[in-house]
């Protein structure tokens, strides 16, 4: 886990945290974590495989249409990309 410091936190800005983790029955320092999670990981954000995975219900993907890439892909291994 990683160790954040906050310097230079405005007393009025540490009171309302202290009271809002008491509000919520938490501690001050779990009480900033979930403000923390919550602003850089909100509920309404896009996950890729769950918005993929609602296309291809959306469309009627079946497991038997991916069964063809495997029919027909090309078995040969990839050549690395070079950047010279």
């Amino acid at each position: 886990m990683a160790l954040l410091i906050v310097r230079n936190l405005p007393d009025d800005v540490h009171r309302a945290l202290r009271v809002r983790a008491a509000q919520h029955g938490h501690s001050t320092e779990a009480e900033v974590r979930e403000i923390l999670a919550m602003a850089v990981k909100p509920e309404a954000r896009v996950r890729v495989g769950e918005a993929l995975a609602a296309l291809g219900r959306k469309i009627g993907l079946t497991n038997e249409d991916f069964e063809i890439f495997d029919r027909v892909k090309d078995k040969t291994p990839a050549e690395p990309l070079r950047f010279e």
